[in-house]
């Protein structure tokens, strides 16, 4: 089973423990102590569209990417519901279209942590081409001091300092715990951090 095929069957099934339905705190969290100004902003890994909707109603110009189409669909469902314009895309983000960069802002709950374990070098192309000196972003990724099986895919600090320094000055990298869902009862560990373009 491809990639592509392992997503569309856990979106069409819902096996997708980590979508709580609700925006991400820490995302929240950090938009908030940050003082992020709505701007020109982009998801990567949007899944259903939560946080993509809800950066939309802070009056962020949003565009949000998922690989799988049944998951864009859903986004876009949730989207009408709340009445806000996001411009969504299926892609894949290791080979993607023209995702209209650059942004100001980018926020990934989850992708890195997944992609990179295949390719993290042509992510990395990808935010290069997506950013630009002085875009921020917020990546959420699994931790490796805690691991769980089944869990989130994990990193260690070094390792997100490494590649993700690649491009970015990492202004902040601290632990947090990511959101429960109805599907999963545990708030597995996490590393939040923050990012700005050299």
């Amino acid at each position: 089973m491809s990639e592509f095929e392992k997503w569309e069957e856990r979106y069409r099934t819902g096996d997708i423990p980590w979508d709580t339905g609700q925006p991400s705190t820490e995302l929240q969290r950090v938009i908030q102590e940050e003082h992020i100004k709505p701007c020109r902003a982009i998801e990567l890994g949007c899944g259903t569209g939560t946080n993509a909707v809800w950066l939309a109603q802070q009056g962020f110009d949003i565009s949000a990417v998922d690989l799988s189409p049944l998951a864009i669909a859903q986004a876009k469902t949730r989207a009408a519901a709340a009445g806000v314009k996001i411009n969504f895309r299926s892609a894949d983000l290791l080979d993607p279209p023209d995702l209209d960069g650059p942004y100001d802002f980018f926020f990934d709950r989850g992708c890195y942590h997944v992609v990179r374990r295949t390719d993290v070098q042509r992510f990395l192309e990808t935010l290069e081409r997506i950013t630009r000196a002085g875009t921020l972003g917020l990546v959420l990724a699994g931790n490796a001091r805690e691991p769980h099986d089944p869990g989130p895919p994990v990193v260690q600090d070094k390792e997100m300092r490494a590649e993700l320094g690649q491009l970015f000055d990492i202004r902040r990298l601290r632990e947090f715990r990511f959101d429960q869902s109805d599907q999963c009862g545990v708030r597995f560990l996490g590393w939040s951090c923050f990012v700005e373009r050299r």
